[in-house]
């Protein structure tokens, strides 16, 4: 089942939907697609690498929007796949590594605060572990994905986050909250599900 985030419910989909319909007609396929939000989130963290944050930090955004158009035109043209899904998710990790870590070569070259590289590992690998809990519960558990369970730090969210502190010139701090945001994120799952489920 396909769970929306806010960022993702409000601001993306109203943009990706018209993206998805534009390609419709073309020869562009779903998978296609994916790939070429990879791409673009390579562009996106080279920019913000190369210290070029207010490009850097739109792109961090453009790859969240983008990243929707794959599903939509799967559902219009019928070609949803067990394939395509996989690739999207496993895409969607690549994305997230390349993003912070050029968030994090930009902290180091650009912000003189201590340890940038360590926060910048930090907020990757909670990064990871909040994607892997909702695959984890949904395939464990069964649950239907809900605001209260899902919605806290999740990618959309943490991508927009991101985006907006590049924009800033503000990486350091902005994977700092990041980390924060994810750990609290899985903690409060395994709270909610230990005391919703397990009584």
């Amino acid at each position: 089942m396909t769970y929306d985030g806010i960022v993702s419910r409000y601001l993306n989909r109203p943009l990706s939907r018209p993206m998805a319909r534009a390609l419709r007609g073309t020869p562009a396929t779903p998978n296609s697609v994916t790939i070429f939000t990879l791409l673009l989130s390579v562009v996106a963290a080279a920019t913000t690498a190369a210290g070029w944050n207010i490009a850097g930090g739109v792109l961090i955004q453009a790859v969240s929007v983008v990243d929707g158009v794959d599903g939509e035109l799967a559902r219009l043209k019928a070609m949803s796949t067990k394939f395509g899904a996989v690739l999207d998710a496993v895409t969607d990790r690549y994305q997230d590594a390349l993003m912070l870590g050029g968030m994090t070569i930009y902290a180091v070259r650009f912000e003189d605060l201590p340890r940038a590289e360590v926060v910048g590992v930090l907020a990757l690998a909670t990064a990871v572990v909040v994607s892997y809990s909702r695959a984890r519960i949904e395939a464990s558990m069964r649950i239907n994905p809900s605001d209260g369970l899902f919605g806290l730090a999740s990618r959309d969210v943490r991508l927009l986050v991101a985006g907006v502190g590049t924009v800033l010139g503000q990486c350091y701090w902005t994977l700092v909250v990041l980390a924060v945001a994810s750990a609290l994120t899985v903690a409060w799952r395994l709270v909610y599900l230990r005391f919703r489920y397990e009584g």
